[in-house]
Formats: structure tokens, sequence, C-alpha cells
């Protein structure tokens, strides 16, 4: 069986230039894709968390997944090197379309292999390096480790997105509808509000317009 996979992390980007690119890759390769799996959700997510995990664990020896790029496996180098070591365990081969790789049982794969997982292991000890550099700087500093009171991370997600959530609020779209694309709760939104004065005015407009339709029918 051939099953292509593909991700993308919001639903404001699209899956069709990955599915082209599959299409003309196996057009090329001969190869007819069985089916397609595809999913709106972070590469940061473990595999096991989403859809891609399910579908790992019923590939079975000669089956085939092709990717766009290893990124869309996951974000972490680590994580994209679990799943590769799954796929050769298992004799299923892998293609990464957009980066050129074939990851099969042949010894080019099996070197391949061991040179990300050499990579990657330089990475986690070098991130591992960093972070406790950073603490310990914190640390001789002064500074108090940790996440401060009252900091809240979603809120940045609204912050950095503030041009996005006007143009929604604009053309009419619910706080409820918002919270469900951020993935945050209403409390986080109604802090939002209260910390921006136009957020709050455009809400205030559709709140008034929906209260003028209901006294006119």
């Amino acid at each position: 069986m051939i099953i292509a996979y593909l991700r993308v992390s919001t639903g404001r980007q699209h899956l069709a230039n990955q599915q082209d690119e599959i299409e003309r890759f196996a057009r090329l390769k001969n190869l007819q894709v069985d089916k397609w799996v595809t999913e709106v959700v972070s590469g940061r997510k473990q595999a096991g968390e989403r859809k891609l995990g399910g579908l790992l664990k019923k590939l079975r020896a000669g089956d085939t997944l092709i990717v766009t790029e290893l990124s869309r496996l996951s974000r972490t180098l680590t994580s994209i090197m679990s799943i590769m070591g799954h796929c050769l365990k298992h004799k299923i081969v892998l293609y990464s379309t957009k980066d050129g790789y074939a990851f099969d049982d042949s010894i080019n794969s099996k070197v391949l292999c061991f040179a990300f997982g050499l990579v990657a292991e330089i990475e986690r000890n070098l991130i591992s390096m960093r972070t406790k550099e950073a603490l310990a700087l914190r640390k001789a500093e002064g500074k108090v480790l940790g996440r401060r009171k009252g900091d809240c991370p979603k809120m940045g997600l609204l912050v950095s997105n503030r041009k996005e959530v006007l143009k929604s609020l604009r053309q009419g779209e619910s706080v409820a509808g918002i919270c469900r694309r951020y993935g945050i709760s209403r409390d986080t939104f109604r802090r939002f509000r209260l910390d921006d004065c136009e957020v709050a005015r455009c809400l205030e407009k559709n709140i008034a317009a929906r209260k003028g339709g209901r006294n006119r029918t």
C-alpha cells in the first residue's frame, strides 16, 4: 500500500500544493497512491497525538509512505529520526519528495539514517547545553527562574495575530469561532479585549448590529 501524508499547521495554509507535489512525484516514479491522509495540526505535537501515529501503526513491511518534506513529519529532528527509525525497522519505504530522500532497506539509506541520528544527538546536546547556560546566567544575574505570575502564552498568540483577529471581527465572525481557531479560552480573549480598545470597539459594533437585526425581525 502507498500512503501520502499531508500536514499543515493552521487552517489558513493549504494542502493543495503538497498534493500536487506528491502527484508529480508519483507519476515520475510510476507509483499509484492508494490513500491520502491529511491533517491540520502543529508539527510540534508528538506523532502519537496526531493521525500520523495511527498511520504508522497500520503500515506494514513493503508499504510506502510519501511526504513532501521531512518537516511534514515533525518540527524536531529527534522526532523525525524516531519516525525514520520506525520505518526502517518495519521495512516501510519513506519518500521525501522535495528533499530528494528515499529511505528503504538499502545500505545508502542506513548510512543516511545514521548521519541524521548523529546530527539529532548533537542537536539534543546543544539544546541541553544552551538551556543550562541560559538558566545559569539568569540565576547569576539574580533573575527569578520560571514563568512570571500572570504570563499567558495564549495571549501572545492573539497579539501576534491582532490584524487577522480584527479582520475576522469586522467580517462578523463570533468570539467563539475565533477562540476555536486559535485554541484559546473565552477568558483569554476577554483579557485581550480589555487590553485593546480597537478590539473592544469592534465587538461592541458587532453586538449592536446583532441586536439591531433582532429588533427589525
